[in-house]
């Protein structure tokens, strides 16, 4: 049960290595002209996890993004959040008092909660949806996720969204491992290239906001190569000069650019938020790719990240698995070549406060679908 939900101000968001729940990021979501709410909640240590015996209380938070759909209407957003996961059988039921709990505090006209849940998909440990070769062939029909996940809930509200907004799949690097581990676990296509980048003289920098445009060209460049939105040079801008350093949650942000005698050949945008290392958005020039720029650049990033002390690096969105007909297949090779671990998100879920309201924006929204924003 969750009790004495109560709101707080944004400087006081917990710590935490997810980006998208810091301070840091409600800053990002002001600059562009959303509003944000954060809450405090406590729920029994019993409530959440089915092993424990303790009656004492957890206390977590969360960050909500309010996101207007019209003049009226709005959606409580919850980016990669609630953190806390909690056991398999107690999630449903948690989400649901949490959405009930935060109903009122929400606007009058708001018409769901979407949860994107950083909790690991419930079917990631399923014997039954990898293939021979361990390859995951993804999760059941909507319909079935949704009963197991409203089993242990009184309303049965839940649904699986239409669409992922941020990536439900990514990997993962150890950097608690040495420099030589890292690199010894890395595929040898991988590390050649990365020893191959250096020997043709690919230097990695790390630039501030006034060679913004340097990136933008890189980044329009890939665009136009793979056939994708492009968001305009301020949303960049940003991501880059937001600051929460007065907070319980602030985050470091990196422009990386790699380049050969001072010409750029790709970049990538680095968060540092408490151990964790993102890679948030990269870029890469249409020619000279036979430097092999984006393998120095990747590499330099988890350098960075350890020598701050990170002990994880988040590829942040690739293919569930190595299907070449999947769109982000050529993400897939390339990051999984670097050794990380694969990990399988659980996506988002809606709690609809409005079904008729909610009903009308999925079906309008089902026609809008795409693998992740921003």
């Amino acid at each position: 049960m969750i009790a004495e939900l109560e709101d707080k101000e944004i400087k006081q968001v917990y710590k935490t290595s997810i980006i998208q729940q810091t301070a840091y990021w409600s800053e990002v979501k002001k600059l562009q002209g959303l509003h944000t709410k954060a809450f405090n909640f406590r729920t029994k240590q019993s409530d959440l996890y089915t092993d424990s015996p303790s009656d004492a209380y957890f206390i977590g938070d969360l960050l909500i993004v309010i996101q207007p759909i019209d003049k009226e209407h709005s959606i409580a957003y919850v980016p990669y959040g609630p953190e806390v996961e909690p056991s398999e059988e107690n999630q449903g039921y948690f989400l649901e008092q949490l959405s009930e709990s935060l109903r009122t505090f929400l606007p009058p006209k708001c018409i769901m909660i979407r949860y994107d849940l950083p909790w690991q998909s419930l079917w990631a440990k399923d014997e039954s949806c990898y293939d021979l070769h361990g390859n995951w062939l993804g999760v059941p029909e909507k319909n079935i996720q949704e009963i197991r996940l409203n089993y242990s809930t009184n309303h049965w509200r839940l649904r699986k969204a239409n669409t992922d907004i941020l990536p439900s799949n990514t990997m993962f690097m150890d950097l608690r491992k040495d420099r030589d581990k890292l690199l010894g676990g890395m595929k040898p296509k991988t590390r050649y290239n990365i020893n191959l980048s250096k020997k043709k003289g690919v230097e990695v920098r790390s630039l501030g906001i006034e060679s913004l445009e340097i990136w933008y060209d890189l980044y329009r460049q890939t665009a136009t190569r793979n056939n994708f939105f492009l968001h305009d040079i301020h949303y960049f801008r940003i991501v880059l000069t937001a600051r929460a350093n007065d907070t319980s949650s602030p985050a470091d942000v990196y422009l990386l650019v790699a380049e050969v005698e001072d010409k750029p050949l790709a970049a990538m945008f680095l968060v540092i938020s408490a151990k964790r290392g993102t890679y948030l958005y990269g870029a890469s020039a249409s020619e000279n790719r036979n430097y092999m720029a984006t393998y120095a650049l990747q590499w330099r990033a988890m350098e960075m990240a350890k020598e701050r002390g990170c002990t994880e690096y988040d590829f942040f969105g690739t293919a569930p698995n190595p299907d070449p007909s999947h769109p982000m297949y050529g993400l897939y090779r390339f990051k999984k070549g670097f050794g990380g671990k694969l990990y399988h998100r659980m996506g988002c879920w809606d709690y609809p406060l409005n079904m008729e309201k909610y009903s009308y924006y999925t079906s309008m929204e089902f026609q809008n679908q795409r693998y992740h924003l921003s």
